[in-house]
């Protein structure tokens, strides 16, 4: 998975989840030891001389983290009928309901019990809020941090590059109606060229005078999907052309290599063809 694509969401959720490995090794409870006995060689309980808490607990926040990131960076996966950053975030919610039962029956919490119940909130927190909340959809890494990969103009692609790139055939939006030439074709021999609209018509542009281009992305962007849908459905890399074919507020609407359109939200710093 490409560090680059993490949002500041994934951070919480994976810095939640370290925080919660370091707390199953803490002291479950704490106990007065009375005077004139010596209680060096009594050791409190931690998570793990605990099955119950530590599987219903510590590793079943540490799996819920696992699962969440894994399903952002391959959207589509399903558990038992559930998407996978789904599956997790119910996981990290029922870790949480636990821990805070447990402390409520017990009595003399320790660090372990609290360390663990802070860690499992972030967690869930960072899980069920990161599609909503659009500060946490940012980036977790500045464009101005890693070294960007700048893409190549003209001539041919280079590897990895994907389909498109400035100085490849253009794809037409004039000829007969309901026809589309894909994008990138070469023309066959004797083929007769459809030809192009009136300029202006609602034929050649997809939306008002918006006119479809090339860009590229400085670093790794989600794209998602045009019903709105907070899950993304591909990642643009940079160092690949992508063709930009319609305006959706500040976004753009752009195509992939397989010919997947979705919904840019994040156009800052992009470089035109």
């Amino acid at each position: 998975m490409n560090i680059r694509s993490l949002t500041r969401g994934d951070g919480v959720v994976i810095g939640a989840a370290v925080v919660l490995f370091i707390a199953s090794f803490l002291d479950l409870y704490g106990f007065d030891c009375p005077a004139g006995i010596n209680c060096s060689r009594y050791n409190a309980p931690n998570a793990w001389d605990s099955l119950g808490l530590l599987m219903s607990v510590y590793l079943a926040g540490i799996i819920a983290a696992a699962l969440v990131i894994v399903g952002r960076a391959t959207p589509g996966r399903k558990v038992v009928g559930f998407d996978l950053g789904q599956f997790g975030a119910a996981l990290s919610i029922f870790a949480v309901w636990t821990v805070f039962w447990t402390i409520i029956d017990g009595s003399n919490t320790g660090a372990g019990l609290i360390l663990g119940l802070l860690a499992a909130i972030a967690l869930a927190g960072g899980a069920v809020a990161t599609p909503l909340v659009p500060a946490l959809k940012a980036p977790l890494m500045s464009a101005s941090g890693p070294k960007v990969v700048q893409p190549q103009y003209g001539g041919q692609p280079q590897p990895g590059q994907g389909y498109g790139y400035p100085g490849a055939p253009q794809p037409s939006y004039g000829g007969q109606p309901g026809q589309q030439q894909p994008y990138g074709a070469q023309p066959q021999p004797g083929q007769p060229q459809p030809a192009p609209g009136p300029q202006g018509s609602a034929a050649d542009a997809p939306a008002g005078d918006f006119t479809p281009f090339w860009f590229a992305v400085p670093v790794a962007r989600p794209l998602y999907g045009e019903d709105g849908s907070p899950s993304p459905i591909a990642e643009l890399a940079p160092g690949t052309w992508y063709l930009a074919v319609e305006q959706r507020g500040p976004g753009l609407i752009a195509q992939t290599q397989d010919g997947r359109r979705g919904v840019l939200q994040d156009t800052t710093g992009i470089q035109r063809g």
